[in-house]
């Protein structure tokens, strides 16, 4: 979302009221234009006549002063390389190349820009190492926003690329195959640095202390690489952070309750799928700005804190198979406004709390494969957007009376309850008319007696 709208206030920053452009930059147009094959142009070649005024082609904004400033043309199906000749458009700010099927390099004409404020070439097939740059500039680079996701650069990310880009603001280098150390010399050289995504490379080792320079940092994405280590005490000076996401890595140690706190803007913790252990430390209820909190897939254990039942904005919650015990009634979830809540695959006992069926806005609730027990509370009728429930645990009981309460929640798609009402037999009473939107019932391994029941086959929309 700040990637976006960094572009949108560049774009919205000027007026295109043209006259007419240079030989200069028609040529170079036509250039691009002529290097694309006949299949993937996009139209271009009836569009961008030579003859014409370029000021008037499909995708392109001059100035006033009928200077090129944009060159627009995303999702256009282009097909072709980027031609460095683009770089002659000298009052160019602004080039989208997204979401196109350009090959080959970036060129560092481009890459390397006197004039270009935003560059987006992003989900497109271009490849080969990022360019460095070979001469250095005490002044540094007009390059604000730069998005090279969903390609296939590889190589390390070269530090004299970034040396120069002293005014980067957005940085997005996501879904390549980068490799080698991050990139956290950006730090040093861009200082107004807000968003950073490495996510989805090859990255290795582990998380440079250099990250704690990003004071205006608000975005650090780095989920599915190889990284490793700790989450080194210096990170956590980067208090600006609102979105701190490293899931899927090989990342140990503990959260310190002492860090953490720190970081009281955050929005978004992702550090799902590493290898943390320890417990959720109660200072991660004074977290107030949290909504999204991702812990799953790792070592961790203990009791949750109470304390998390004071992050009021928190939206989704994900813990699952984890080590966590106790009984979750100790959080008082009526002040949350949950709507995705997993605490599968734990150990967690006593009954569902009745605090969780106050939150009324909750779509998908996943509790299975933990040691709760008991009947399910008439509360659950509050669930009225529920969609996804899944309370697989073994000790469940009453099945017709389970049925009779979940019916209330008449936009579940998603019923998952097998493992419970051991030898119980499946009501047929046909009163059981509820389940309209249902698409996937799972009652298995129960195990119950009696016969199939009427009543499912009325499940009009079931699929599985």
């Amino acid at each position: 979302m700040l990637f976006c709208s960094l572009a949108f206030v560049l774009l919205l920053s000027f007026v295109s009221l043209s006259t007419s452009c240079t030989e200069q930059e028609r040529s170079s147009l036509i250039d691009f234009r002529d290097g694309l094959s006949p299949e993937g142009n996009g139209g271009l070649n009836v569009s961008w006549i030579n003859s014409t005024d370029c000021c008037q082609w499909e995708g392109i904004f001059c100035s006033t002063g009928g200077v090129v400033t944009d060159v627009l043309l995303d999702s256009e199906g282009l097909k072709g390389s980027i031609p460095p000749s683009l770089s002659n458009l000298t009052g160019l700010l602004r080039l989208n190349l997204s979401r196109n099927s350009l090959e080959g390099s970036l060129p560092a004409e481009l890459l390397f820009s006197n004039s270009i404020l935003v560059l987006d070439v992003s989900f497109n097939y271009l490849s080969g190492p990022l360019q460095e740059r070979r001469q250095s500039s005490n002044s540094g680079l007009p390059l604000q926003v730069l998005n090279i996701s969903s390609n296939f650069f590889k190589g390390q990310f070269p530090s004299t690329t970034l040396e120069v880009m002293k005014n980067l603001v957005a940085l997005n280098a996501s879904n390549n195959s980068f490799t080698g150390s991050m990139p956290s010399s950006v730090c040093n050289y861009a200082p107004s640095i807000a968003m950073l995504d490495l996510s989805l490379n090859e990255f290795s080792g582990t998380i440079s202390p250099e990250f704690a320079s990003c004071s205006m940092l608000k975005v650090l994405k780095a989920g599915h690489n190889n990284l490793t280590g700790l989450l080194p005490h210096e990170l956590f000076n980067a208090t600006s952070l609102e979105q701190l996401s490293f899931p899927n890595n090989d990342l140990r140690g503990i959260l310190d309750a002492s860090n953490l706190v720190r970081l009281n803007n955050l929005i978004i913790l992702d550090l799902g799928s590493n290898g943390l252990s320890g417990n959720i430390p109660d200072s991660m209820g004074q977290l107030s700005r949290l909504e999204e909190l991702h812990l799953d897939n790792n070592l961790m254990s203990g009791e949750l804190p109470s304390a998390l039942g004071n992050c009021t904005g928190l939206r989704y919650i994900t813990i699952r198979n984890n080590s966590f015990m106790g009984d979750l009634s100790r959080v008082n979830f009526s002040r949350l406004d949950l709507r995705t809540a997993d605490f599968s695959m734990n150990y967690f006992t006593g009954t569902v709390p009745e605090s969780i069926y106050a939150c009324s806005n909750l779509i998908a609730l996943r509790l299975s494969f933990n040691k709760f027990h008991g009947q399910f509370s008439p509360s659950i009728a509050n669930l009225r957007f529920l969609s996804f429930l899944s309370i697989a645990n073994k000790s469940f009981t009453n099945i017709t009376d389970a049925l009779h309460k979940l019916k209330s929640c008449s936009n579940l798609t998603s019923l998952l309850i097998g493992t419970n009402f051991n030898g119980e037999t499946i009501p047929k009473d046909e009163a059981i008319d509820g389940f309209g939107n249902l698409q996937v019932l799972t009652i298995d391994s129960c195990p119950l007696v009696g016969k199939i029941p009427l009543w499912i086959s009325n499940l009009t929309k079931l699929e599985m």
